[in-house]
């Protein structure tokens, strides 16, 4: 997965991705998600309002966040209530890469909420920064979330990682975290790919999902498109308005649907950390999406 790859990668996604607008029948335009994430402020104050303007702006699923919390069998349960399926779930996930730290809930606990809550995937949706200070700490976290996927595999359900851009830093030469999770993951550990955040790392989306895609090892997307003239690579903290509705920044969405399409991706998900409107958003990048 080093950066030679990608260059490699690119010139073959470019030279294979058809030219025409998405199928009425696409799957991820029939079955487009929400990660709930984007308007975490607005669930705080109204979660049963929140979600039904979900709904209401054309999405089929959507990923809750925090799970096993009660916040997060609610939003599942009022997603369902309006209609909407709920297959997948951030989630607590030191269970995973902090086994042993006082006063984490058990892996195996949280799988059989999830299974009792009908989710078919968990995703792993952020490391802090004391745990991956080297290429040696990605290594025994790849060790652990190995140990978490046979795990979730032998109850039923997928485990994913989801990156941010500071998995793409180098920390030995040109090689860097994402790496070590490329190499290391076992076939039964996937990844949810957020492309906003590859961008923003320096790497181009379309190439690492069909660099990936190959092995069938993208499980999900997230979605989010990022503001125009921003400098990549850049791995630490972006402003606010960076985070752009779907189709008003710099990342072509429909080579990415088509792309996924080609790699097997089960679902993709709608994402924008920061807006000053959430709800306008989200049916903003719902808009664009129907045009494609």
């Amino acid at each position: 997965m080093k950066r030679r790859h990608f260059l490699q990668a690119t010139l073959a996604s470019s030279l294979s991705l058809p030219a025409f607008a998405l199928e009425a029948d696409n799957p991820y335009r029939k079955h487009m998600g929400l990660q709930l994430y984007t308007l975490r402020n607005q669930i705080k104050e109204d979660l049963p309002g929140t979600i039904k303007a979900v709904a209401a702006a054309g999405y089929q699923q959507v990923e809750p966040y925090g799970f096993p919390d009660a916040q997060a069998l609610e939003m599942i349960k009022a997603a369902r209530d309006n209609g909407m399926a709920a297959n997948s779930s951030h989630f607590n996930w030191d269970s995973v890469t902090d086994p042993n730290k006082k006063g984490v809930m058990p892996f195996a606990e949280i799988l059989e909420k999830a299974k009792e809550a009908g989710l078919t995937h968990l995703v792993i949706p952020y490391l802090q920064a004391e745990v991956r200070t080297s290429l040696d700490d990605y290594k025994r976290l790849a060790e652990r979330c190995n140990v978490g996927a046979q795990l979730a595999k032998s109850a039923g359900i997928q485990l994913a990682y989801h990156n941010h851009n500071f998995e793409f830093e180098p920390l030995n030469g040109d090689k860097c975290g994402y790496d070590i999770f490329v190499e290391e993951f076992s076939p039964e550990m996937k990844f949810e790919m957020d492309v906003f955040w590859v961008k923003a790392g320096g790497v181009d989306p379309v190439s690492l999902i069909s660099f990936l895609g190959h092995q069938k090892r993208v499980s999900q997307l997230h979605l989010k498109d990022l503001k125009t003239g921003t400098e990549v690579p850049n791995y630490g903290k972006l402003d606010n308005d960076a985070f752009k509705e779907l189709g008003a920044g710099m990342i072509p969405m429909k080579p990415i649907i088509v792309a996924a399409a080609e790699a097997g991706v089960v679902h993709c998900h709608v994402e924008q950390d920061q807006s000053p409107d959430p709800i306008t958003s989200i049916g903003e990048s719902m808009t664009y999406l129907r045009s494609l």
